[in-house]
């Protein structure tokens, strides 16, 4: 494990040990943009670790992707070793079916601070609900950025991240209709507090969330790949290119079924992303929206 080696990974070229407000973001960026957000190791057959160095191996060294247990832990390792000052926190992630955030704490993220104010970084939600950069943690401020506004709200202990998206423009009618497409402008993501959590915290809940039947992750096969004008994401065999278009007050979101035959050919020539076993794509009904 080498920072030289992730580096080259994200294609950074700035100094390793510049421990600034620009350096952050150019880093949270350039991950997002190169290192998928992906379940699809659980669909096929594989095991996902919270081993540091496994999670290198695979999103560094073996072009894969990964979930925030491991791609925002991957993340917060760089951060620390060029010198930030990082707290890992959890957050609990909203639940529209229940209209409530879930009971568990199941999403890894940071915070950083840099010159006395306090960013959020979180390289790894996937879908629109990713940011790019980091936001800065300031309760009520809107902070535009290519998904649309997101924002920090604080009621008391709490801190919760809402953002407030465009018009979907759905191209195939026959997506027209479907669970996938997100209805709601302004929408909560996930809440957190500031207590600082340990690696140990995240343990139990990733075992949780590769066996349970009710978890999102058995559930659905997800890849999503960021990209400068949107994403790009494989749920089960329905593959779509959501465009954003800011200057239209839209986002256009061209969805379309593929064949079994196809999904190697997405993975690697869409999504940059090869496997090593055979993944048994899946798309069973539960709440998640692009």
């Amino acid at each position: 494990m080498n920072l030289e080696e992730y580096f080259q990974r994200i294609g950074f070229h700035g100094p390793h040990d510049k421990v600034d407000l620009a350096s952050l973001t150019l880093i949270h960026k350039l991950h997002v943009m190169t290192i998928p957000f992906e379940n699809l190791s659980m669909h096929c057959g594989e095991w996902v670790t919270m081993d540091l160095e496994d999670i290198f191996n695979k999103l560094v060294r073996s072009s894969r992707g990964g979930w925030c247990l491991e791609s925002n832990y991957l993340f917060g390792w760089v951060l620390r070793e060029m010198g930030f000052k990082v707290t890992m926190l959890s957050s609990k992630v909203f639940n529209s079916v229940i209209n409530d955030f879930a009971p568990g704490e199941d999403h890894l993220i940071y915070l950083v601070e840099i010159d006395g104010k306090v960013y959020l970084a979180d390289v790894s939600f996937g879908v629109s609900s990713q940011i790019w950069e980091p936001l800065e943690l300031i309760s009520g401020k809107d902070q535009p950025q290519g998904a649309g506004v997101f924002r920090l709200i604080n009621k008391g202990e709490i801190w919760i991240l809402e953002k407030t998206c465009r018009k979907p423009v759905v191209v195939n009618p026959e997506f027209a209709s479907s669970s996938l497409v997100n209805k709601v402008q302004t929408f909560q993501i996930y809440c957190f507090t500031l207590e600082p959590r340990g690696v140990e915290h995240f343990k139990e809940r990733s075992h949780f969330l590769q066996t349970s039947p009710t978890s999102l992750f058995t559930n659905k096969s997800i890849c999503c790949q960021q990209t400068p004008t949107g994403f790009k994401v494989l749920v089960g065999l329905i593959y779509s290119v959501v465009t954003y278009k800011p200057e239209e007050g839209v986002d256009i979101l061209d969805m379309r079924y593929i064949t079994e035959d196809e999904l190697d050919e997405v993975l690697k020539e869409q999504l940059n992303v090869r496997l090593q076993k055979k993944l048994m794509p899946s798309n069973k009904k539960t709440c998640y929206k692009l």
